[in-house]
């Protein structure tokens, strides 16, 4: 029997494309370093065993190398809601979104200028950010802090979210 009939007819829906969406990943010192340290193993492992050591390198270059992309956050804008990591916050209790454009800006934001109940969503590899004020009065939180690369882009990701 067919049962081709019982199936779901919503074959051509799509999850919707997000406004913005960034994944987090170190840049290229992290991923050389990574390389280095395989090297390094390598070397260490070549006297006691020549034929395990190319291997040893591989796999912990290939180890530190998937420990980086498991765990580099999400930056998204999708469905009405801000994700940074684990966290996700509805666009409309957002306030105000201020791009942070330079390093010392976001140092600033994170040194001097921190609030210690604010959501921080920080690498040290994406030196630009953006802090997004929350204005849910029932959310201790008064703002977040996330790292981005893009910030102008997600700081217009979400102004077009929360205006539809």
């Amino acid at each position: 029997m067919n049962d081709a009939s019982t199936r779901s007819s919503d074959t051509t829906g799509s999850a919707p494309t997000p406004l913005f969406r960034e994944r987090l990943l170190p840049g290229p010192g992290a991923w050389v370093a990574a390389v280095g340290l395989g090297v390094i193993v390598a070397v260490v492992v070549l006297p006691v065993a020549p034929l395990v050591a190319p291997g040893a390198g591989i796999l912990a270059a290939a180890g530190v190398i998937a420990a980086l992309v498991a765990t580099a956050p999400v930056v998204e804008v999708a469905d009405g809601e801000l994700r940074a990591g684990t966290a996700h916050v509805p666009v409309g209790l957002l306030g105000p979104v201020t791009p942070v454009f330079s390093a010392e800006e976001m140092r600033v934001q994170l040194g001097p200028e921190l609030d210690a109940r604010a959501y921080v969503c920080l690498r040290s590899w994406a030196r630009t950010g953006l802090k997004a004020e929350l204005v849910d009065p029932l959310d201790p939180t008064p703002y977040w802090l996330i790292s981005t690369r893009r910030p102008d882009d997600l700081a217009a990701a979400i102004e077009e979210a929360a205006a539809r």
